[in-house]
């Protein structure tokens, strides 16, 4: 007797997504009927030209924007279905985020910044503190804890940002850009520094590049182009 394995359900389902912006009298159409699906502990690039739509998809993906059309549905969720602030505390518990720019707060040291997610969630200060230590040794900045960012290498700063959206234990990751402001040896770090806590924590991560150096890395590499999946590829 064989059995049929039901195909585990994707983390993100995304369908015939579409989003318009108005620039003036002008429309632009920034994605194109995307559909997406990513699942549990992936590691995977979009990549593409300047202009593509990356962002523009992170930021669905990330649910800090709504598509003109379609549908997203995140971890069994319509988030479609959700009032916006319920849609924030849902995104605060499931999903963090690393910035190119890495968005740290200069007063702050690099562990009161790792700290700020989890007190806006309202965990208190000392389990907050505890977390965020926690993180920071993940990342391998555990001597720099009471550092200002000023004070802290371009590769320094966005590990701090990586510690930061990981330690509200989310189920994905996303990082726009997160190399584009280091240097070629900085990025290769950035990136396998990714991936170790991609595999140690079975987080899933998605993040966008325009460096095809860095698609070595990953699991699956996405193809965007004028708003458009082009190709979709599974790393041997």
């Amino acid at each position: 007797m064989t059995t049929d394995l039901a195909t585990p359900e994707p983390l993100l389902r995304i369908r015939n997504i579409r989003r318009r912006f108005m620039l003036g009298e002008t429309t632009i159409d920034a994605l194109n009927s995307v559909s997406l699906d990513i699942h549990a502990g992936e590691f995977l690039a979009v990549w593409g030209p300047s202009g593509s739509g990356k962002s523009t998809l992170m930021n669905i993906i990330g649910l800090i924007d709504s598509p003109t059309e379609g549908e997203v549905s995140f971890d069994g969720q319509d988030t479609h279905l959700l009032a916006d602030d319920d849609l924030t505390d849902f995104r605060g518990q499931k999903i963090g985020f690393v910035f190119q720019n890495f968005n740290l707060v200069p007063v702050l040291s690099a562990l009161e910044n790792v700290m700020l997610p989890l007190q806006i969630q309202g965990e208190a200060d000392h389990a907050a503190r505890k977390r965020a230590a926690a993180a920071l040794v993940d990342v391998g900045l555990e001597r720099f804890i009471n550092s200002l960012p000023d004070k802290l290498s371009g590769g320094q700063r966005q590990r701090v940002a990586i510690a930061r959206a990981l330690a509200v234990n989310p189920k994905l990751v996303i990082a726009d850009e997160p190399t584009a402001n280091l240097d070629s040896e900085n990025s290769r770090m950035v990136v396998d520094l990714m991936r170790e806590m991609n595999r140690a924590r079975k987080v899933t991560f998605v993040f966008t590049t325009h460096d095809p150096r860095l698609l070595d890395h990953v699991d699956r590499k996405i193809l965007l182009r004028d708003g458009n999946i082009v190709s979709d590829e599974v790393m041997a």
